[in-house]
Order: C-alpha cells, then structure tokens, then sequence
C-alpha cells in the first residue's frame, strides 16, 4: 500500500512539472475555462451610463480566472440593452441596463457556459416613467 502511494505521489509530481513546462513554453492546451489564448473582452457600444436606468449586482459560481471573467462579462454585454463589467475577486458582476431584466433572465443568458447565476440584487430601479 505503501509502494502505491508512492507511486501515485511521484506520478502526480512528474505530471505537475510537465504541465509548469508546457505552460512555460506557451504549449498548454486550456486554462481553466477552456482556452489558452486571452479572451478579448466585446466591446459595448453605448457606453453612456445615463443610458442606463437599471443596475444590478449579480453572484457568479465557476468563475476562476481572468478569462473566465471576461466570458462571463462577454454573456452579459451580448445581451440586448445590457453593459455589465466583472469582478473576478468579488465573483460578482455590476450590471447596467437599458431595461428591466428579470434574475431568469440573466440566469438563463449563463446556462450554456460553466458560470452559475448565485445571487441577483436590484440596486437601482427607476420605476414606472
């Protein structure tokens, strides 16, 4: 048993250090999402907050690295009327929106990806115009 755990151990350490070395050499297959190469953030178009009525704070599960978080940022601001920006230290996102968005909604924008709505908080709501 002993022998075993030894073994594994090595096997484990051996398998560690090629990874640092393909990662070093800029030869590792994925990062964590999926991708080796940088995400590139999408541009939103209109970027005047007072275009933005709506904000909301948004608890995201699964996010682990910057190109997570740019996923993540990239769902949100393909949304229609939506600019949200991410904070990968927080697993949270500020949302800013056009119109009314419902926790389903932003729910159901995440559920292709490995991210996970875990909490939607309406910060600013302007009400009936």
């Amino acid at each position: 048993m002993d022998k075993l755990i030894i073994a594994v151990g090595l096997l484990l350490i051996v398998f560690a250090l090629w990874q640092t070395v393909q990662k070093a050499r800029g030869k590792a297959k994925s990062s964590c999402c999926g991708t080796a190469e940088a995400v590139s953030a999408k541009k939103v178009e209109d970027t005047d907050v007072s275009h933005y009525p709506y904000r909301y704070r948004l608890s995201i599960d699964g996010m682990m690295c910057s190109n997570c978080a740019k996923n993540v940022e990239n769902t949100l601001n393909n949304m229609n009327g939506v600019w949200g920006k991410v904070n990968l230290g927080k697993k949270e996102a500020e949302v800013l929106s056009k119109q009314s968005v419902s926790e389903e909604s932003f729910a159901y924008a995440l559920q292709d990806s490995s991210y996970t709505l875990t909490g939607y908080a309406v910060i600013k709501d302007p009400g009936p115009a």
